[in-house]
């Protein structure tokens, strides 16, 4: 693997989105899932809209409306799902089950962009899948439904999600721009997530809130946007399957979040789980 400005930019995606992820757990305990989605589309918006006056008509052509109305669409379900399986679950769990996220961007690659993948990598794949199938079914494998871990239905939901996320990011990257195909599912989610909370809580509420936990707030949103960015402007100009194999090394990071920080549990066959599906990643990224 070359360490050219693409991977780099991978690797500060990988970085960032563990750091945001941290911050997003904690965020939506405190104030609420839309709440968290509405302030990190905004700081998303405002920090980045600068950079899109001089793209904005690029909206208005038929094909680049399509792309950014299904990504829209993509963006807010798997924040959704990944912003209250975060609030449910364990840091430390969520976030590898979300390696999901790897092989359905790997195959939607593969299939549209026509992309290559060599056995080895399908083999690691195949090993991030198995480690986080034990992962899944928690301390408990033999009972279907009372073993599932806490909020991995909704991380792996999520994860799906956010695989057509990845998907339809380096499309519109390609074929729009990489920072204005961020910018606007971002204002999109800020502007429906806020409408939405003004006519159910009030603006007094909302502003209550955003006082109270800005610290919290500013950095989640701060480290969301500096992550799809970094993924955004990887994906630009090098191969999707790639990106998303580095990229997705994150949890590991998460991992030690969760465990270190959050003084979290996980049992036995978790933690193996846990080390298969990460090693797998991790190699796979530099295979790549």
């Amino acid at each position: 693997m070359n360490l050219d400005i693409s991977t780099l930019f991978a690797f500060g995606a990988m970085i960032c989105w563990a750091i945001g992820d941290f911050f997003i757990q904690r965020t939506t305990r405190k104030i609420g899932d839309i709440e968290a989605l509405a302030f990190m589309g905004l700081i998303g918006a405002i920090a980045l809209a600068p950079f899109v006056f001089e793209e904005i008509e690029l909206l208005f052509e038929l094909q680049n409306i399509l792309i950014i109305f299904f990504l829209s669409i993509a963006a807010v379900i798997g924040a959704v799902l990944n912003f209250e399986a975060l609030k449910q679950g364990k840091l430390s769990v969520v976030e590898i089950i979300l390696q999901i996220e790897l092989p359905v961007t790997v195959i939607l690659g593969l299939i549209f962009f026509k992309e290559s993948l060599s056995p080895i990598q399908a083999t690691f794949i195949s090993l991030i899948v198995c480690g986080t199938f034990m992962i899944v079914a928690g301390s408990k494998a033999n009972r279907l439904i009372k073993g599932v871990e806490k909020g991995a239905l909704l991380a792996a939901l999520a994860a799906i999600a956010l695989g057509f996320v990845n998907f339809l990011t380096a499309a519109g990257s390609r074929q729009i721009s990489p920072i204005l195909i961020i910018w606007t599912p971002w204002f999109l989610a800020a502007v429906l997530s806020f409408l939405f909370l003004i006519k159910r809580d009030g603006i007094n509420i909302i502003v209550k809130k955003a006082s109270k936990f800005r610290v919290l707030i500013i950095a989640m949103g701060v480290f969301e946007t500096a992550a799809w960015l970094l993924f955004s402007l990887a994906v630009f100009s090098n191969s999707l399957s790639i990106t998303i194999a580095i990229s997705q090394s994150y949890p590991a990071i998460c991992l030690f979040l969760g465990i270190k920080i959050n003084k979290e549990e996980i049992t036995k066959q978790q933690y193996i789980g846990a080390t298969i599906a990460l090693v797998s990643s991790f190699i796979l990224g530099f295979l790549s």
